[in-house]
């Protein structure tokens, strides 16, 4: 780990695989914790008694919105994270703290205007996204006190993952770990103490982050730390915006896609299943979830590696740390793969005592992932390309999954198959995703190949600038 005050010079010298160790498990920790906290909350909404399944589906209605919230956060977060990494490389530490600064400005904004936007029309959105008279209620309940907290949780992992980039992982981790474990403990007493239901859970989440938030902001207002905030406080400076916007805007389309993704999904299967198929839903999504943000957590570790190298021009280093967390990811999505197939039953019986639920759920979880061993790969490749600032690359494949395979599949194959068609649409798109992932990491590493340590990447697209 970089000591406070000097660069993450580790990053460029140390040994691919104790490196990727030190900065991947850290997000791994803290991603598969993120999960687990979500999980927490659809375990206890699920079991609040007498409306436990109809709470589950309108969270699950819920899930559309939350990706915009997303969304909007990673437009400035993941930009901000991929410029500094890049810039702590090339040692600019004057325009790394510039960033910084911008970072809080516009996650104040874009958060504020996002809730205020939404909250005007909340029951609106919620129908068009697939609540119905019995889910609206749990899902108005739980958004509303979700959209009031927006700003702290803008905030919170917007620096959050600033604190990682900057050379301290573990202590981006501890913070993500705090929020679990007091989450999981203000859960039970929101929820069935106090007897706030589905608001409780809320309630719960907005507090934990807002007091993560509240360190992540001291620990940018340390002058001791190489990356720190300085005066003015509050400022816009429009051209690192426009830059930190535009290496964002992969992530945010894809975020975007995946709200629509979900969009249709509710009502397909609203459709043809009613409720009950929206919660199934819920509970996939909640179980493969944990598998995908154990691999965003090797995203995390592989993103100031890649990055910082990039800067430094040491391209072996660069297509080092990819195949390593490749392979690893992969692993990951086997793991899914076989869980979905081998033990579906048990795995969805965590969120719901409902037989019928359950049947459900374990049937969708068993078809959807029927594809995803090796989904990984397509994962760490779209990171790849947006940790070296490869804007066009990272938003191509962010998209072809999402929208240009899977929902198309989404809206027609239930034409023939009903809801079947809906699950079945998963394991498609997941594997043309991949074949696509491959053609175009070979044609990158082979510009690599062509380069020297040292020479200048302009052929391979950047749109980082010193």
């Amino acid at each position: 780990m970089a000591a406070s005050g000097a660069a993450p010079i580790e990053l460029g010298t140390k040994k691919i695989g104790p490196l990727l160790r030190q900065y991947a498990v850290p997000g791994i920790i803290a991603q598969t914790a993120a999960s687990l906290y979500n999980m927490v909350d659809s375990i206890y909404i699920g079991h609040i008694p007498g409306v436990g399944s109809s709470a589950i589906s309108g969270l699950a209605v819920t899930f559309p919105l939350m990706n915009l919230s997303a969304a909007m956060g990673t437009l400035v977060g993941v930009g901000a994270m991929t410029l500094i990494s890049v810039l702590l490389g090339q040692k600019n530490y004057g325009a790394a703290r510039k960033v910084l600064s911008n970072v809080l400005t516009l996650n104040v904004i874009i958060s504020i205007l996002f809730s205020a936007v939404t909250l005007s029309f909340l029951d609106p959105i919620l129908r068009f996204f697939g609540a119905s008279d019995n889910t609206l209620p749990f899902a108005h309940s739980y958004m509303l006190i979700i959209l009031l907290g927006n700003v702290f949780t803008h905030l919170y992992f917007g620096f959050n993952g600033l604190i990682r980039s900057s050379g301290h992982p573990r202590v981006a981790m501890n913070l993500t770990l705090f929020t679990v474990i007091s989450n999981a403990i203000l859960d039970p007493i929101f929820i069935f103490v106090l007897g706030m239901g589905i608001q409780g859970a809320a309630l719960a989440t907005i507090l934990c982050q807002m007091l993560a938030m509240i360190y992540t902001l001291r620990f940018f207002a340390d002058k001791s730390r190489l990356l720190h905030f300085t005066r003015p406080l509050f400022q816009l400076d429009w051209r690192v915006a426009k830059q930190s916007l535009a290496i964002g805007l992969g992530p945010f389309l894809m975020n975007v896609a995946a709200s629509m993704v979900a969009l249709f999904i509710n009502q397909q299967l609203g459709k043809y299943g009613g409720d009950l198929a929206i919660g199934s839903y819920g509970i996939v999504n909640r179980l493969t979830m944990l598998f995908v943000m154990i691999n965003m957590g090797f995203n995390q570790g592989l993103q100031p590696i890649a990055g910082y190298n990039y800067g430094a021009r040491q391209f072996h280093r660069v297509k080092e740390v990819f195949i390593l967390t490749a392979k690893w990811e992969v692993l990951v999505t086997a793991l899914c793969f076989l869980m979905s197939e081998l033990i579906p039953r048990q795995a969805v019986s965590l969120f719901t005592n409902d037989p019928v639920l359950v049947e459900m759920a374990a049937r969708g979880l068993r078809i959807m992932n029927s594809g995803f061993a090796l989904v990984g790969f397509g994962m760490v490749t779209g990171n790849f390309f947006q940790c070296l600032g490869m804007v066009r690359k990272s938003i191509f494949l962010s998209l072809s999954r999402q929208l240009l395979f899977l929902l198309p599949l989404i809206y027609t194959l239930p034409l023939w198959l009903q809801e079947t068609g809906v699950w079945v649409s998963f394991p498609i798109s997941d594997t043309l995703n991949v074949i696509i992932s491959v053609i175009m990491i070979v044609r990158l590493f082979r510009k690599f190949d062509r380069l020297r340590d040292g020479e200048n990447p302009d052929i391979l697209g950047s749109t980082i600038q010193a």
